[in-house]
């Protein structure tokens, strides 16, 4: 059960969070619970969906942002976020259940993705403090400084989603695919 009431639909949201929710249904064709339990404070809506749209033109691959979200779920243990984006990874991302359960184990079969879940993994476990070598192996991989700051960026929205789902207990609206445990 939910720590907080998420309104039951876009007209029981704040009235300054309701277009903002009402352009969430446009690009995704529902509102799902995560985005209506943090319609009740509509500055966080507001910054949520601004970074999530600012880095969704940055230059990382769709697939590369959801495989990052993947990883990033299931060390920090959110069945929330890890229920929505193996969703979204399989039908918007196309990824297929091999390459979902290697970014849930912090890789990728994709030789270049994989470096970059890696990194993210291990940005996510270690809370940023990583070593020379994990911020070369990125590099050799050929992600550029302002993709790495991506990377980072990933990291951090999603470790918000997948702190905000925990401390709520958002209930799941997606097909549900339980954390092993959080790191």
């Amino acid at each position: 059960m939910t720590r907080i009431v998420t309104p039951a639909s876009v007209a029981d949201a704040p009235e300054a969070s309701r277009p903002l929710l009402d352009a969430v249904a446009k690009q995704l064709g529902s509102v799902p619970n995560m985005f209506r339990a943090i319609a009740t404070s509509p500055q966080a809506l507001e910054g949520y969906l601004s970074l999530s749209g600012a880095l969704g033109k940055g230059t990382l691959p769709a697939a590369t942002r959801e495989r990052i979200a993947l990883a990033v779920a299931e060390v920090n243990g959110c069945s929330y976020c890890l229920s929505a984006h193996t969703y979204l990874g399989r039908n918007l991302a196309k990824l297929d259940d091999a390459e979902i359960t290697a970014n849930r184990n912090g890789a990728s079969n994709d030789p270049k993705a994989d470096a970059a879940v890696r990194f993210a993994a291990k940005v996510a476990k270690d809370r940023g403090h990583i070593t020379d070598s994990d911020f070369a192996a990125v590099k050799l991989a050929g992600y550029t400084d302002a993709q790495v700051i991506e990377i980072v960026q990933h990291v951090a929205l999603n470790s918000w989603t997948n702190f905000f789902n925990e401390v709520f207990q958002t209930e799941i609206d997606f097909p549900v695919v339980e954390a092993r445990k959080a790191a």
